[in-house]
């Protein structure tokens, strides 16, 4: 029984040690299987790899609409960035429209720098200077913002371009140096319409989009 015992012994860890070289050893340093429909990170290309899960949907309704190319633009920016969200994204776009237009007709473009992109703070800063030269003071107060939906939808390579369009409302006003009202009505709101175009490169880790065109209604 004991030189039986010895030849079982000797073939397991015959055994064991072949195991041992075809699986390796768990160090707990060891990458998780891939999700279903998961592709790997491909490190040799400048390409982004779209990943997809079978228990994600890619669902821009209602907030699209039906108009079909701004909802092939806005899955194409999904598909670049899983994070994307148009309900959140319309929510920051507001507050940004805020944000920006007060700090602009303040003069306090600085402020504001860090969301503007380098051409639009340069246009926006030599109109507050232009402003600034002839004397008077344009004052401008957001009223309310009627609507803010998106119109336009882009993957330029791996930039996002998302284009906004603001109804609001707003009193406009231009005061001389002694603060006189020469134009405009401080009580009377006028309807504006401001189209504003975002963007962000989806393969940067900073979260924030910037305003990169703005333009007025054709």
């Amino acid at each position: 029984m004991g030189i039986d015992i010895l030849i079982l012994a000797v073939v397991a860890g015959v055994i064991f040690f072949r195991l041992f070289n075809v699986l390796g050893r768990r160090t707990g340093h060891e990458q998780p299987p891939p999700r279903p429909m998961e592709q790997p990170a491909n490190d040799a290309g400048d390409e982004k790899v779209v990943t997809l899960h079978l228990d994600e949907q890619i669902d821009i309704d209602p907030l699209a609409g039906t108009d079909g190319d701004l909802r092939a633009g806005l899955t194409q920016v999904r598909l670049a960035d899983a994070s994307f969200g148009l309900e959140q994204f319309l929510s920051g776009a507001r507050a940004a429209f805020e944000m920006i237009l007060d700090a602009f007709h303040k003069g306090e473009l600085e402020s504001v720098k860090p969301f503007l992109a380098s051409d639009v703070y340069r246009s926006f800063q030599q109109a507050v200077e232009d402003r600034d030269e002839e004397g008077s003071r344009r004052l401008i107060e957001l009223v309310a913002i009627n609507r803010c939906e998106a119109i336009e939808a882009e993957m330029q390579g791996r930039e996002a371009h998302v284009t906004i369009r603001f109804e609001s409302d707003q009193t406009d006003i231009v005061k001389d140096t002694e603060e006189r009202i020469i134009a405009g009505d401080p009580t009377t709101p006028v309807e504006v319409t401001d189209i504003w175009t975002f963007g962000r490169d989806t393969r940067s880790r900073d979260p924030n989009w910037q305003l990169i065109a703005t333009r007025s209604p054709s």
